[in-house]
Formats: structure tokens, sequence, C-alpha cells
């Protein structure tokens, strides 16, 4: 059985089928193959339900929110802040822009968003300073993994809609984790940066950073009104989700009219298109979690992966390749909805925080969508910048050397993930 759904997804992938095709055609294949006794309404049931569920009306609300943020000028404003603060020491010019992407994920939760934001403007820049463009492009893609950590993130959304963790919770605990690997991009550049001798740039006046907090004062209120209102308990997710929407509206249109109300039809428009897209993969990705597990695969599997009495840490480290090799491969969001049901209610029997396994676990498909051979963010920066495919991956392997080195330092220190949430919730 499943070898026979390995080699309809492989050969779907193969003749250029879309991934969701795939996810249709195996478990029907397998229903047609298996269980003829049962209705194939069933599927459709599945699909459904994978679509139902509250919180993920969160999901086009953040999109939309980014949409019209990037529409506007609120990343520029960001990067402006940062840039006026960092740009003088060692290795500004990247820390600056790693800082960026972390700043513009805590407004869209979206790593292909802020490859396109924070990737666009400062690439060119990092170019002009000297540094090569196999450096410059994989620090964009994978300082904007960070994206996929600080709330809003979608990945942390599907996964607490898939396992029932609490979206609040995975919320607050990806940020300890997020500016952990903002210190260690921004270590690494300042170490690159003097290895390579690429000079500094002349520091800003406090004149000048003053302006720039001035401009970047208001876009910051995003991660002020997402994190502050779920810390304090003022709404949900999903309410932070309509908010950001408002929010981002009255900066853009009304407050800086950088975004036209003749451009919000438009923008609604694309963030339709990228939410149904996503729906659709939660859908199907959700009637195959459903067939696989009727089909008792994971109990197959598990023992062989797990043994007889696994331990907390090889539960972890099992959890983490699983993620890892899969989100190499295919979309994050299909990897969340399909091997979650699988290895959360056996980490959680371990005895492990399910909060905790929904971080490593959104950590590891940000680091496997920006890792060769198939990651998403690989894709997107050689659509965007025109690169060849080598050219973007040729600077990867250091950072993702210092993304496992972070996913193993959360596996043995899970207190850099729990303790704000701890401080948050408990």
């Amino acid at each position: 059985m499943v070898t026979i759904m390995m080699v309809i997804m492989i050969g779907a992938l193969l003749l250029s089928f879309p991934f969701m095709v795939a996810l249709i055609v195996a478990p029907v294949v397998v229903f047609e193959q298996y269980f003829p006794f049962l209705k194939k309404t069933i599927l459709i049931q599945q699909t459904i339900g994978g679509v139902t569920p509250l919180a993920l009306i969160a999901v086009p609300m953040f999109i939309f929110a980014a949409d019209i943020m990037t529409a506007g000028h609120s990343a520029d404003r960001l990067l402006d802040l940062v840039n006026k603060f960092i740009r003088h020491i060692r290795g500004g010019l990247p820390i600056v822009t790693a800082a960026g992407c972390t700043l513009f994920g805590a407004v869209s939760g979206s790593t292909q968003a802020t490859v396109c934001a924070i990737g666009g403007p400062l690439r060119p820049k990092l170019l002009e300073a000297g540094y090569s463009s196999g450096f410059a492009t994989a620090l964009i893609i994978n300082a904007s993994d960070i994206a996929f950590l600080i709330p809003p993130s979608i990945g942390m959304i599907v996964y607490g809609v898939v396992t029932g963790a609490s979206v609040g919770e995975l919320f607050i605990a990806g940020i300890g984790p997020g500016f952990m690997i903002l210190l260690m991009f921004s270590a690494y550049s300042a170490i690159y940066s003097k290895i390579m001798g690429i000079p500094t740039l002349p520091k800003a006046t406090w004149k000048e950073r003053f302006l720039a907090m001035k401009g970047a004062i208001l876009p910051l209120g995003f991660p002020a009104i997402i994190i502050g209102g779920i810390y304090g308990g003022i709404f949900s997710p999903t309410e932070a989700a309509a908010i950001s929407v408002l929010y981002a509206f009255i900066l853009e249109v009304l407050v800086y009219k950088t975004v036209s109300l003749k451009q919000i039809p438009g923008i609604a428009l694309s963030t339709g298109i990228v939410t149904s897209v996503v729906f659709i993969l939660v859908g199907v990705g959700t009637a195959f979690s459903w067939t696989i597990s009727f089909a008792k695969i994971p109990s197959m599997l598990l023992p062989q992966l797990l043994g007889s009495d696994p331990s907390q840490l090889w539960i972890l480290f099992v959890i983490s390749v699983a993620f890892f090799v899969g989100c190499m491969f295919v979309d994050p969001i299909v990897v969340i909805i399909i091997l979650s049901p699988i290895f959360h209610p056996v980490a959680v029997n371990a005895g492990i925080d399910p909060v905790l396994v929904g971080t490593i676990v959104t950590l590891q498909c940000a680091i496997g969508s920006a890792t060769p051979p198939f990651g998403c963010d690989i894709f997107t920066a050689i659509a965007i910048f025109r690169r060849p495919y080598l050219e973007v991956v040729k600077g990867a392997p250091p950072f993702l050397f210092m993304l496992l080195t972070a996913n193993a330092l959360l596996i043995f220190f899970p207190q850099i993930a729990l303790f704000l949430r701890n401080l948050a919730f408990r």
C-alpha cells in the first residue's frame, strides 16, 4: 500500500502534475484497491472537513494584511529603521537584511512574502557593497525562514488546526527561537564581512535615527498588536488577524496613502488566489492524512522508526528529520498536515510539551523550505531575482548548519521556546 502511494505521487510529480493532484489521486487509488466497501464520499467529507476549522479564518486575513503592507511602504520604513541603527557596524548591511526579514515576518507570517518584500530592495545593495550573489541570496532566503517562526506564522496556524495545539501559545513560543536564529545570522554576517574585507557604511546621525523611528513607529504596531493582544488575553489569534487587516488598511490607505482604494480589489484578488491554493492543499492533505491513518500505516512504520521504548530526545530527533526531509521536496503546509497527526500523539504520550513539538516542527519546515533540492523559497528567489538554481543554492550550507544547530539547541534546551510561553500562559 505504501509503495503504491509513493509510486503514484512520484509519478505524478515527474509528469509535472500539481502536487495537489498527487495528493488527491493516491488516496483514491488506495480506496479502490484496498477498501472497495467504503463510500468514496468519505474522502470528500474529509477534504471539506479539513478547511472548516474556525482558526483557518486567520490565514487569508494575515495574507491580506501582508499583501496590503507589501503594496505600500511599510517594509521600506522598517528597513530604514534597522539600517540607521546597524549599518555602521561590521557586517551591518547583511545584519540589516536579517533583522528586516525578522521584522517583516512579524507583519506577514510568510517566508515567500518576506523574500519578495525584503530581498527586492536589499539584494542589489548587498551586491553593490561587495557581497557575493550566493551569500546575498542565501542570506535573504534563510533569514526569511524566521518569518515562519515569528508570529503571525501561517505554519503554526495550520499546525494548531491539525493537532489542536493552542495557536496563541505557539505564536509566543516562536519568538525565542526566531531571535536566536537572528543572532546566529548576525554573528556569521559580521565574521564573513571581516574575512572578506568588506568596508562598513558611515554611521547615521541621531537626527536620521529619530526620523527613521518616527517613520517606522506605526508599522511596528503590527507585532505590538498581534503579540501584545494575544499575550494580554485581549483577543484570539483569529481576532488578531482581522484587526491586522483593518490596521494595514488604515495605515497604507488612509495614513500613508501609498495604496489607493482602486488597488484594494486587485490586492484582494491576489490574496484570494494564494488562499485558494493553501486551502486546497489543506483540504486534500487532510483527506490524504485520514487515508494513511485509516490504513494503519503509521502503526506499521512508527515502531521501526522509534523503537519499542523511545526517549523524548529520540522522538524529537525523528520528528526533526522527518519534517526536514519532507519539506525539502514538498510544500511545508502539506508536510504539516500529513505528518503532524502521525507524530503529535506519540510525542504527547511521551510527555513532551505539544507547544515545543509544534515549534520544532515549524522550525524544521522553515529549514526545509530553503533547503535543496526543492525547497519552495529557493524557487521563489529564482523567480524574483532571475538567477540560476546553482547560484541561488551555492551559499546555503553555512546557513543550513546554523539552522540545524538552532534546532538541536531547541531540543536540548526547550526553555528557549517555552520560557515566554510559560510567562504568558502559565
